[in-house]
């Protein structure tokens, strides 16, 4: 008996090692990506929209839409992710969707990481731009800078040099537009405005998401 049991023990063991080792082989972020994809199967939405894609704070934009009524917007932010996730998802939510414009949001949780220098996140931006130029040359990209969140304040001199140097870069490149949301977000006395952000000093509110509309609003396209 204790043979038997032995043996199916064994067995169980080595049918869920194959399973077992395909969710440790799986990237990042990879549900949320098959979430989507899942979604998209259901119902692909509408192509020429403008795309916002990035972490969190475009994630959490949950009235993004009616925020921008004259525009169909498609919302395909995945939180926590960085430049080196969304490029690796591009051909999944970005490409497919044939949009007429890019919004980025994305940056900022590389910094956060505590190793990634300014010029590094520069270098991953440019990943991630020429990734989409390879496949939508013509396609408008908007940036959106990366934003002072109070509770990454130790990251201050990063993000503002993070922010010139993406800026400049842009400069050199046709159909872009970088939209600069960091001073907006700030007081006179250079600190990040707290009564913009949740309790966790990280997400915005309401009121932050109304300066991101009305910074972004006039480089979006028709």
């Amino acid at each position: 008996m204790r043979k038997i049991y032995t043996y199916f023990a064994l067995l169980f063991i080595l049918l869920a090692l194959p399973n077992a080792q395909a969710q440790q082989s799986n990237p990042p972020f990879w549900k949320e990506i098959q979430a989507f994809k899942q979604q998209d199967s259901q119902q692909m939405p509408p192509q020429d929209a403008i795309l916002f894609v990035g972490s969190s704070s475009i994630k959490l934009w949950k009235n993004l839409q009616e925020m921008f009524p004259k525009h169909t917007v498609i919302n395909r932010g995945f939180g926590g992710s960085n430049l080196l996730d969304l490029k690796r998802y591009l051909n999944d939510i970005v490409i497919p969707y044939q949009p007429k414009q890019i919004v980025i949001y994305s940056g900022e949780n590389d910094i956060a990481g505590g190793s990634v220098q300014a010029p590094e996140v520069l270098e991953r931006f440019q990943d991630v731009f020429q990734g989409i130029r390879q496949e939508l040359p013509q396609v408008p990209v908007v940036f959106v800078s990366i934003k002072p969140s109070p509770s990454r304040i130790q990251y201050k001199p990063i993000i503002e040099e993070s922010n010139r140097l993406i800026k400049a870069y842009l400069q050199t490149q046709p159909k872009t537009r970088y939209v600069d949301v960091y001073e907006p977000m700030l007081q006179a006395n250079g600190k990040p405005k707290p009564e913009i952000f949740t309790k966790d000093s990280l997400h915005m509110n309401q009121q932050g998401y109304q300066i991101w509309r009305k910074k972004i609003k006039s480089s979006l396209i028709k």
